[in-house]
Parts: structure tokens; C-alpha cells; sequence
């Protein structure tokens, strides 16, 4: 048994452009995992109904995530890439876990409190019950390692829960799922502000860099960044600015933090911004180009995601006629 691969889940909403923070906290990372864990990556668009959406633009932002997701190496062949949507489990266990889950700790979640001064004409109780369906796409395939950001540590815990209060309540039923963090760029920062993570809701264009930014895009941005009052290029908690940059650099062209400290050494913050930004430039160029071929073949997309949700299909049924079982429901005469 110890030779069994850990089952690890993630997935990212199709809403907004994808940013530099995404891919080199998030999808880069899942690439390597795929030799070593069962890995399954999911488009989640039922999320992303939380807030309004434009029906057609969820559906071509839905495909391009698919395409992109490609496109950064994550291979069908070796992993489950489906889109939430088109297996029903996760909406149906979703049900089943608000049975368990309490409004008081609903209430206390960070991004309930965020979203709801945000979209204060629109606080509808899928946001509330965000991160119930959250533990249920966890849930739901016996996932044992998820792949995390700090700010999503609340979300892991109350899946944690959800899954021992079931257990303690109705025998053990789920997989306690654990956190699988990185040691570095799991959380890069707004290029104007370091204080918060870059975000694809970010209102300020110059904060963010998306993956599908031309190089002059790119350029322009990492010139605008914020630095600091002196002139040292140099990872320190007093240069949260120019360590973000550091950073960035270092997992984009391969260079250690301590060698580009000394690369960049008594030269100015100008020089070492378009260093920073023709790294990007060279890592993103070949993934737009493929994930533009690839969003092209509607033929090959369409094939990967019926394989996917047939194989994650498999892998939700068998969990949820368990908790059916369990909970006393009447299974389905087949």
C-alpha cells in the first residue's frame, strides 16, 4: 500500500485574466506533481457564479483556462482536467456538507467578509456557502493533499472539519485532506501595493500582469512598480517591493535570489526592472503561443473534458453513493 499515490485536488475560476501570482504560485507548481500524485484539475465555474456574470464570456473564459491550463504543462494524459460543471456530484455533496456546517463559521469566513463589502447589492447565499462547495470538490474525490495558498488556509481547515464532523457523525467517509504548500512564489504581490497578494480582480491594471499580456504590456508594468528610497537591489522585510520583484525574477529565470543580488549589484532599480521583465516575457511568450493553438482546437478540447469528467464521474460516484449510504438515502436502482 505504501507504493498508492496520494490524490491531490485544485482548480482556479475562469473569471478575470490569469495573472503572473496565479501561474507561478499555483499552476507551475502542479506540473511536477503529476509523476508523483493522482492529480486531479478542475475549471471551477460553479464558483464563479457567485458574482454576475456574462454568460458567453464564462463560457470562452471557461475554454481559454482549459487551453491554458495545457498549455502550462499540465498533461490529460497523466491528469484529470475536467470543469466542475459537468460532474453533478460536486453540487449534490455540496448539499449534503451544509447539513454539517454551521452559520456561525460561514459567517466568520475571510472571503464571505471581503466579497460581501465588495458586491454589497449582491450578497446571495452561494457566497455564503462558497466554501462548502469548496470542501466538497475536496471532498469529494478522497483528496489527501491540496495545494495551497496562506489565503486559502481558512477554506482547507473548514474542509477538515466538515470531513471529521461526517466521519465522527456517520463513520469514517472522507479523507482528511492536508495542505501541500511551496517554499516560494505562493504568494506574489501586487506590483503597487506588497501588501496584498496580485489579483485578477485588482481594478488597477498596472498591479497585475496577466499571462496573455504582450511583452510591451509587460514591460510597461514592471517599469510602473513600486520600489523604495534607495537603490539596492536586495531581498530584505524592509524592501517587501524589490523582494517581490526578487522574487518574481528568481523563479522566472532560474537564478538563485543570492546570485541576482549579485548580478544586479550597485546597478539601478531601471535596469533591474526590464531584467525582471524580459524573464516574464521569456517564460509567458511560449505559453500564449500554445494556449492560442490549442484554444483553437475546439475538436481537442471538447475530447480532453469529456475524458476528464468521465474519470473524475467515476471517482465522485463511488464517493457519493457512500455518503447517500450513509446518510440513509435510498441509492439509485441501477
Amino acid at each position: 500500500m505504501d507504493n498508492v499515490k496520494k490524490t491531490v485536488f485544485s482548480g482556479v475560476q475562469p473569471t478575470g485574466k490569469i495573472t503572473l501570482g496565479n501561474y507561478l504560485g499555483a499552476i507551475r507548481n502542479w506540473t511536477p506533481l503529476q509523476d508523483e500524485y493522482n492529480c486531479l484539475y478542475c475549471v471551477v465555474d460553479l464558483h464563479s457564479l457567485t458574482v454576475a456574470q456574462v454568460p458567453a464570456e464564462l463560457r470562452k473564459n471557461t475554454m481559454d483556462l482549459v487551453a491554458l491550463y495545457i498549455a502550462c504543462g499540465i498533461d490529460p494524459n497523466k491528469s484529470t482536467l475536467f470543469i466542475q460543471s459537468h460532474v453533478h456530484q460536486h453540487a449534490e455533496l455540496a448539499w449534503i456538507l451544509d447539513t454539517v456546517a454551521y452559520i456561525g463559521e460561514l459567517n466568520r469566513m475571510t472571503q464571505f467578509k471581503d466579497k460581501s463589502r465588495k458586491h454589497a447589492d449582491n450578497i446571495n447565499m452561494g457566497l455564503m456557502n462558497y466554501p462548502v462547495l469548496m470542501a466538497s470538490d475536496i471532498l469529494l474525490y478522497q483528496t489527501e493533499l491540496v495545494p495551497i495558498g496562506k489565503d486559502q488556509t481558512q477554506h482547507l481547515e473548514l474542509a477538515r472539519d466538515l470531513a471529521e464532523r461526517f466521519n465522527g457523525r456517520y463513520s469514517d467517509t472522507f479523507a482528511v485532506p492536508e495542505a501541500l504548500t511551496y517554499k516560494s512564489g505562493s504568494s506574489i504581490k501586487s506590483l503597487q501595493d506588497t501588501s496584498v497578494k496580485m489579483s485578477k480582480s485588482d481594478p488597477n491594471e498596472n498591479a497585475v500582469v496577466s499571462l496573455m499580456d504582450d511583452k510591451d504590456a509587460i514591460a510597461r508594468k514592471f517599469k510602473r512598480a513600486v520600489t523604495d528610497c534607495d537603490t539596492a537591489v536586495r531581498f530584505a522585510e524592509d524592501k517587501a517591493a524589490i523582494s517581490n520583484l526578487l522574487t518574481i525574477y528568481s523563479l522566472c529565470s532560474g537564478e538563485s535570489i543570492e546570485k541576482a543580488e549579485f548580478r544586479f549589484a550597485g546597478k539601478g532599480y531601471g535596469e533591474f526592472k526590464q531584467a525582471v521583465a524580459d524573464a516574464v516575457i521569456a517564460v509567458v511568450e511560449p505559453i500564449q503561443a500554445e494556449q492560442k493553438r490549442l484554444a483553437a482546437d475546439k475538436a481537442y478540447l471538447e475530447g480532453v473534458l469529456k475524458q476528464g469528467a468521465e474519470q473524475a464521474g467515476r471517482l465522485a460516484r463511488r464517493t457519493l453513493d457512500k455518503v447517500y449510504r450513509k446518510v440513509g438515502l435510498v441509492g439509485r436502482f441501477r
